[in-house]
């Protein structure tokens, strides 16, 4: 049985023997910092935050029993740290680490969250034997804290300021105190942000040690382009061994952070290889609940052989599936739900594509994604012939993607592909 001193982020010795895997199931976010940047599909960057795609929950534990399959160290821990934050994206988040449970009754679960919207779930976690948790806290003092986060988003409302930070440090403080109460191993990451929060970090660490908080993460800015701190200077190892030792003083500090992708998966500090990454592949490319009758797939084209039409500008979808000699035959086309009617519009698509295990258009917004990924309808981009798609859905392998997405049109019901930079992953840039 896996024991708990085998979880090799909360452990240097364990990293060198067991690796863990990272399961993207939470894309949505809660809070707004100003060393983050939410375009978050990257395949060539190594950093919180980042994945190659979104999963839902059924694809994901088809993805991490696959990577128990195929890589050679043992794979001891189970988390879940975004893109977002996992309780922005609470029914994603507790469904995967049910699976899990279920599926893998051995293995540590783990979750990392900026604290603000864990505190009512905790003891449905401890039920599950979530036991270690990571809470990120860069801030005791609501005064720094007003300078690091523009807003900050519990439940519908929206807070700035102080009385942002001022709410986020409540709950922060209050999650660690609760974790500890249910017994749960509780580690606290900061990020150290030159002339913002450096001359800070001792205060959180006496703070958290005061809750009873286990392990301190002293992790080094990674200054991003396009973020309100991303002219700010890396911390160079000089600045973060000085406040290593200083936080000693009060809880054990952690030095071997590798400041992992969201979708990591193996050893500590190797970039996922060519298997894992096809391993995801095929997941994302799965049905994104296993019990789905869905053998049809619909299609945005405007003549019915190439996939060359945006979702939002869609009057009708032409609907295939396979054929008896191993091609495939038009079943029909049907009409999509008339513009203007905002939400509503996709979930009336979803019902009308509830034989359809994927929907291929040249773009789409990212409402329709996740509305119709709701009702199990799976928004794939991309382009060229509607064989070779229909090929590669069918083979649970991703389409060809266009070189370019396309750009919304005035018509497409403010359902655009957003800033255009992030088409993977079928969730946008928040």
């Amino acid at each position: 049985m896996i024991n708990h001193h085998t979880h090799p982020c909360f452990n240097p010795d364990a990293s060198r023997r067991f690796g863990r895997v990272h399961l993207p199931v939470a894309p949505k976010c809660n809070l707004g910092c100003n060393f983050c940047n939410r375009k978050f599909d990257c395949l060539n960057e190594s950093r919180p935050g980042v994945t190659s795609t979104v999963l839902s929950p059924h694809q994901a534990v088809a993805y991490l029993a696959k990577i128990v399959e195929i890589v050679e160290t043992p794979i001891s821990v189970m988390g879940i740290a975004g893109p977002g934050d996992p309780f922005a994206n609470l029914d994603e988040t507790m469904q995967t680490l049910r699976l899990t449970r279920e599926r893998f009754p051995d293995m540590l679960l783990c979750v990392a969250s900026n604290g603000l919207a864990i505190g009512p779930h905790i003891h449905e976690l401890a039920e599950l034997d979530v036991s270690h948790v990571t809470i990120t806290v860069n801030a005791v003092d609501p005064e720094i804290g007003a300078a690091i986060y523009r807003f900050v988003r519990p439940e519908r409302r929206v807070y700035r300021g102080l009385a942002g930070a001022e709410l986020l440090l409540e709950r922060q403080l209050d999650a660690i105190d609760q974790l500890k109460s249910y017994g749960v191993t509780v580690k606290v990451n900061s990020i150290v942000m030159p002339g913002v929060n450096d001359h800070h970090i001792e205060t959180i660490a006496r703070t958290v040690s005061g809750l009873g908080a286990d392990y301190h993460n002293c992790m080094a800015l990674y200054p991003l382009a396009g973020t309100p701190f991303g002219e700010l200077a890396e911390p160079d190892d000089a600045m973060m061994t000085s406040i290593r030792a200083t936080c000693e003083k009060y809880v054990p500090q952690m030095a071997h952070c590798k400041r992992c992708r969201a979708d990591a998966a193996g050893m500590l500090g190797e970039d996922n290889d060519e298997l894992i990454r096809q391993a995801m592949a095929e997941a994302a490319a799965g049905p994104l609940r296993p019990e789905d009758d869905r053998p049809f797939v619909a299609v945005t084209s405007f003549e019915g052989v190439l996939v060359n039409q945006h979702l939002g500008e869609s009057e009708q979808l032409w609907v295939f599936g396979p054929s008896g000699d191993g091609g495939y035959t038009q079943i029909e086309t049907r009409p999509t739900p008339i513009p203007g009617g905002g939400d509503g519009r996709w979930e009336e698509l979803a019902r009308r594509l509830s034989d359809c295990r994927v929907l291929l258009c040249a773009a789409a917004g990212h409402k329709p994604k996740v509305a119709l990924a709701n009702y199990g309808v799976r928004v794939m981009v991309a382009e060229g012939l509607i064989e070779e798609a229909l090929d590669a859905v069918y083979r649970d392998e991703k389409p060809r993607m266009p070189a370019r997405v396309l750009a919304p049109s005035a018509g497409c019901d403010s359902d655009g592909v957003g800033c255009g930079g992030c088409t993977g992953s079928g969730t946008g840039c928040g």
